[in-house]
């Protein structure tokens, strides 16, 4: 199967089949995994819309009804207000789970906006965890076993989430060691960009001295091209290097340049509620539905 691109160029023929693509996942029903999929989503490289691909994503889940969870696990906390969280400053987020001030069950809230996503706020005192933990035997585990009690209480109660997303900061810190140590599997996204590989390069060596260390069941489930121009030859050479490397876990869809999905954290919204039409929107929700026909 070929690439499946959105682009926001001449409207007409793009508008209508955005519009049809719409429909049919709209229609399409999402699969619900047999057991929660911790996803980490990751990339030591800034700028290639990691954070727009967590929320967004998990975002597309809970609206074809799947629980989800967010967790922002990046100290500038751009997941927290894209998904209209004003800056916390006091109450419950990761840093009191880290500290173990709280257990990760009391750091959750719901997102107003869309049932069924949940979210546990950062904080930039997430930022001191690297020094505050550095001597802590646990240190690289706090994460995993915090999402594990977590896991137990719902399970008692009779629920679960069937998605928990971790979003990473670009960083070798302490903060993602711990998200790769409790994921199930990793989320890369990639932008279309010279240097792409390289970044890619030095995420494959963290993935595998955390396998090799913490986490020996880790994968990479999924890489996500963002910031596709449909009429570049960079663009294209970009994603064809990259299925190369990664041809089964490359998704078809390619997330588009967009300003629709610029936007939106800016309105404290994903770009699904900010502009269900728009390409970018589109391409995230077939994204979305390319992952969940993953599950197992």
């Amino acid at each position: 199967m070929g690439e499946t691109v959105f682009s926001e160029g001449s409207l007409g023929e793009e508008l209508a089949l955005n519009m049809k693509k719409l429909q049919e996942i709209e229609d399409q029903e999402f699969k619900r995994p047999s057991s929660t999929r911790i996803i980490a989503v990751a990339n030591q490289k800034g700028g290639v819309g990691k954070t727009t691909t967590t929320v967004t994503i998990a975002a597309a889940m809970a609206m074809k009804g799947m629980r989800t969870l967010v967790i922002d696990a990046d100290p500038q906390g751009n997941a927290s207000t894209a998904l209209g969280t004003q800056r916390v400053t006091e109450g419950n987020s990761l840093y009191e789970v880290f500290t173990k001030k709280v257990p990760l069950i009391h750091a959750i809230r719901p997102v107003d906006s869309i049932p069924k996503l949940y979210l546990v706020p950062s904080t930039i005192n997430l930022a001191t965890v690297d020094l505050e933990l550095a001597e802590v035997k646990d240190n690289r585990l706090r994460l995993r076993n915090a999402i594990n009690e977590c896991m137990l209480r719902l399970e008692e109660a009779d629920t679960r989430f069937d998605y928990i997303f971790i979003d990473c900061p670009p960083s070798m810190s302490l903060l993602p060691i711990n998200a790769l140590a409790a994921a199930t599997e990793v989320m890369i996204p990639v932008q279309c960009e010279y240097y792409a590989l390289e970044g890619l390069t030095q995420l494959m060596a963290t993935i595998e001295s955390v396998k090799g260390a913490l986490n020996p069941s880790l994968e990479i489930s999924t890489i996500l091209l963002t910031m596709y121009h449909k009429g570049t030859n960079l663009s294209q050479e970009v994603l064809e290097n990259v299925k190369d490397f990664f041809p089964s876990q490359t998704l078809d869809t390619v997330i588009p340049r967009s300003v629709r999905i610029a936007e939106a954290p800016s309105y404290g919204e994903t770009v699904l509620t900010y502009d269900k039409r728009s390409s970018g929107a589109v391409a995230y929700m077939a994204a979305a539905g390319e992952i969940a026909s993953r599950a197992h």
